[in-house]
């Protein structure tokens, strides 16, 4: 195993702390992935870092850019590539990295135009494991001088990788269920304030639905907000 400086296995302890702290903290999913990228360019020393996530929602699935810290923001807009395409679909596809020393000569590279334009040599690209072995994404590092990444180097920005899936892994159950709790609560205001109108406009469930469905649509506001209008009144 090659050597690595105490210095630089500082660095990487501290990226993973930074790390860390996102898991626990109230960032949301594009704030933890700029985080991601910006602490293990960091830490590693090198150029530019992009960070692609597995999108399961769609058939066949895809894989997308998701951040990077020095790309314009233009340029993540609708990034994807299937599966079986470039680096990242190989490295996510057969959950192993792999390391490119010149992305210009490496046919699987498909990120041509933007390596010429900011001047990008080597790359090493890791897949982003949560349990299971499961695969979520790819973490690609370039640099901008030809490198020869060691094995230390590779386990090294791995472990930040998969640390980094952690984050991203807790943060996406964090939003849904979010999401979740605030339909079921829609859910039972809409309910409540059905009854109010049953009640007061001698409606059916089905009428006061409707009702309720046709007052959103006309005034632009959720439903949430009708019902909890209703309710308002109903208290007053």
């Amino acid at each position: 195993m090659e050597k690595v400086s105490h210095e630089t296995y500082d660095r990487y302890i501290r990226g993973l702390m930074d790390i860390s702290q996102a898991i626990t903290s109230d960032l949301y999913l594009e704030d933890i992935l700029k985080l991601i990228v910006m602490v293990t360019a960091k830490v590693t020393g090198v150029e530019i870092c992009s960070l692609w996530l597995i999108d399961e929602d769609v058939a066949p699935k895809k894989i997308r850019l998701k951040a990077t810290q020095a790309i314009d923001p233009g340029y993540l807009k609708d990034r994807s590539l299937n599966m079986d395409e470039g680096v990242v679909g190989y490295v996510a596809t057969h959950n192993q990295p792999l390391i490119v020393g010149d992305v210009l000569k490496e046919p699987r590279f498909k990120e041509k135009e933007m390596a010429r334009r900011l001047g990008l040599v080597s790359m090493v690209s890791v897949p982003m494991h949560i349990k299971d072995d499961k695969v979520i994404g790819v973490l690609n590092c370039f640099t901008a001088k030809p490198h020869k990444f060691s094995r230390t180097e590779v386990n090294l920005i791995t472990t930040v990788a998969n640390q980094a899936a952690v984050a991203i892994f807790n943060t996406e159950l964090m939003v849904k269920t979010k999401v979740i709790q605030e339909e079921l609560e829609t859910r039972k205001l809409v309910e409540r304030a059905k009854e109010v109108l049953m009640r007061r406009r001698n409606m059916t469930g089905e009428q006061a639905y409707r009702w309720m469905q046709k007052r959103s649509m006309d005034s632009r506001k959720s439903m949430r907000r009708i019902a909890e209008a209703i309710l308002l009144s109903d208290e007053i």
